[in-house]
């Protein structure tokens, strides 16, 4: 409570977050200012029986359901982000401009994902538009509004990237993740409401429903513990002389997370799941062979095994790849040296890198197979406890994210905190 006051009594961070709230508030603003030309009974009952446009649903906010100017939320930005990175693997310029290049290279590289959101949005709005047509979920649109429709929630999509970068550069925290945050978290009421609606006038479903609570706290505790775990590896520094002073002499570590990737891997795996099946729902109905294929996509993710086992196998593969891109053990390596420090046991430069990729990876697999299981975590728990269970509670994408986004802007908040003591 101390903290919390010590807050609002400072000026500068009192106003970053009343600045940051008044963004959400916008946020929620356009997930509830709907397109016109829906049946409501019909999107509501699609969205009942569709899994994956269900949990997309949750990280918009209700603003897909809504059918909002912001349906699309941050996904295009998302993918495209997603694609960027991919591509730095292909073209060794790119890479250059990402991690060589310093600020500068990286404002550029956001650049291109800007850019490449836009057709993304025009891709992703156009496959939700068709599909919810054929449900029947739409009325018939003139041409005119179509386009219209698809280039207002395109600018929602870019109004949410230019929302969540102003708190990024005027808030606390990461402004994309944040948003992401408050659409969750707006879910919840309407979340906790249908889950108890499930037990009433069934008094004998009682211990399922305290099973399941148990599991939820079990879960959210295991999420935060494998969050904030941690492989400290020892690093001593050499004794230097400057002029008068001598310099370093001391002991410290380098600490390296069991799950370094974050969120990341799991919003990366469900959008690339996602992809495919706006693609698909531009030719399902359709003759020849696209329209086979477009059946074939749409049957392989009604199947909820091939689903489960693919979205572990891609939230796996993407732990490890943007891991090897934001972290570089050569270059912590080359750090090490030059600053006069080196890991015990181990010798400076490519050895003290090897030692560190192959921690690293040892550490991965813990974080890759936790991240995998997390993600899969609500169809497990409905299919022990019985009880239909949304995210927010049992795991899955949005417990993750809310537990990171809360963890990491607690730590910023302390250390704005504490800056201003040392500052007194």
């Amino acid at each position: 409570m101390d903290n919390i006051l010590a807050i609002f009594r400072i000026q500068d961070l009192r106003s970053k977050i009343l600045f940051i709230l008044g963004v959400f508030l916008v946020f929620r603003v356009m997930a509830n200012v709907p397109i016109p030309g829906i049946d409501a009974s019909r999107l509501r009952q699609f969205f009942e029986s569709n899994q994956l446009f269900g949990l997309l649903n949750v990280f918009t906010g209700g603003a897909l359901d809504n059918l909002s100017i912001a349906m699309l939320g941050l996904g295009p930005y998302i993918t495209a982000t997603i694609i960027m990175q991919l591509l730095t693997m292909v073209f060794p310029a790119l890479e250059r401009m990402y991690k060589e290049e310093g600020e500068a290279g990286r404002q550029r590289f956001t650049q291109y994902s800007r850019m490449l959101t836009v057709p993304f949005a025009l891709v992703q709005g156009y496959g939700f538009l068709s599909l919810l047509s054929r449900q029947g979920v739409l009325d018939p649109l003139s041409p005119f509004a179509y386009v219209t429709s698809l280039l207002t929630i395109t600018a929602g999509t870019l109004f949410l990237m230019f929302l969540g970068e102003l708190i990024t550069e005027k808030g606390i925290g990461n402004g994309i993740s944040l948003l992401i945050f408050a659409g969750i978290v707006a879910e919840f009421p309407t979340s906790v409401q249908q889950l108890f609606s499930q037990f009433q006038g069934d008094p004998s479903r009682l211990p399922q429903l305290l099973l399941f609570f148990a599991m939820s706290l079990l879960i959210v505790a295991g999420v935060v513990f494998i969050t904030e775990a941690r492989r400290n590896i020892p690093v001593s520094y050499t004794k230097r002389i400057r002029g008068n002073r001598m310099y370093g002499g001391v002991s410290t570590y380098l600490p390296l997370n069991i799950n370094p990737a974050g969120v990341i891997p799991i919003i990366f795996a469900l959008s690339i799941l996602t992809f495919p099946g706006m693609i698909a729902s531009f030719f399902q109905g359709s003759g020849g062979v696209a329209g086979a294929i477009a059946s074939s996509i749409q049957n392989f993710f009604a199947n909820q095994w091939a689903y489960g086992i693919l979205y572990f196998m891609l939230v796996a593969i993407f732990t490890y790849f943007y891991t090897a891109v934001t972290f570089d053990p050569k270059a912590i390596s080359s750090n090490l040296q030059k600053s006069g420090g080196f890991v015990l046991g181990v010798r400076p430069g490519p050895s003290t890198a090897q030692f560190l990729s192959y921690i690293l990876n040892r550490i991965l697999l813990v974080g890759a197979l936790f991240l995998g299981f997390i993600a899969l975590m609500p169809s497990i728990v409905q299919g022990i406890t019985g009880v239909f269970s949304f995210q927010f509670l049992v795991g899955g994408t949005s417990l993750l994210i809310v537990v990171s986004v809360v963890l990491e802007t607690v730590k910023q908040i302390r250390a704005q905190l504490q800056m201003r003591e040392y500052e007194i």
